[in-house]
């Protein structure tokens, strides 16, 4: 089992890194919050992973926390949940965020997160109730209305999932503002030689 891994950046791609590790470049897929630590080619990167193995593939999974690799190997134990919809629950949610949708059973926020669906946010729900400790009050804001609805309509014009987080990530969390302010805020930091 592959654990952790240090190299240096070889290759970034929408959802996964190239990581040259002694003259090996290994594909290790990623959440979104890794393509931002990363920004460039070059860069040394440690990671905590996770190896999936089956009969024709080898998948190998990257965070920059262990928190975030055991969350991750949490969701891959409820049913209808694979590598690709948890590593989009890591990528949408902070872990604090995650634990509160789960804690307080409020499947709508789970349901924000593209590839989750009633049925599977209530499965989360209900495998992971008993195995989250509750965040700390006042802990990271949840994923808004207007949060998935930016994130849709980025999306909706091409962007991919990750470039639409990481723009709405760098965008202010006012409430007074505008839903079509906080879209040209995220298409300006999206724009070419941003």
């Amino acid at each position: 089992m592959i654990s952790r891994l240090s190299g240096i950046v070889a290759d970034i791609k929408p959802d996964h890194l190239v990581v040259q590790v002694g003259g090996v470049g290994l594909t290790v897929h990623v959440p979104a919050r890794v393509l931002e630590v990363v920004e460039r080619v070059g860069r040394p990167v440690e990671l905590f992973t996770h190896l999936i193995v089956r009969e024709n593939e080898l998948a190998l999974y990257g965070f920059l926390t262990e928190e975030e690799r055991a969350l991750f190997e949490l969701l891959l134990g409820v049913s209808g949940v694979g590598p690709k919809v948890a590593l989009s629950v890591i990528s949408t949610l902070s872990p604090d965020a995650l634990r509160q949708a789960v804690v307080r059973e409020e499947p709508g926020i789970l349901t924000r997160v593209p590839g989750v669906g009633a049925k599977t946010a209530r499965a989360i729900i209900f495998h992971l109730k008993d195995k989250l400790a509750a965040p700390e009050v006042g802990a990271v804001p949840l994923l808004t209305d207007q949060d998935a609805e930016v994130i849709a309509a980025l999306t909706s014009l091409g962007f991919s999932l990750v470039e639409a987080q990481t723009a709405l990530q760098h965008t202010p969390r006012d409430p007074d503002l505008p839903l079509e302010e906080r879209i040209r805020l995220a298409l300006a930091y999206l724009a070419p030689g941003h």
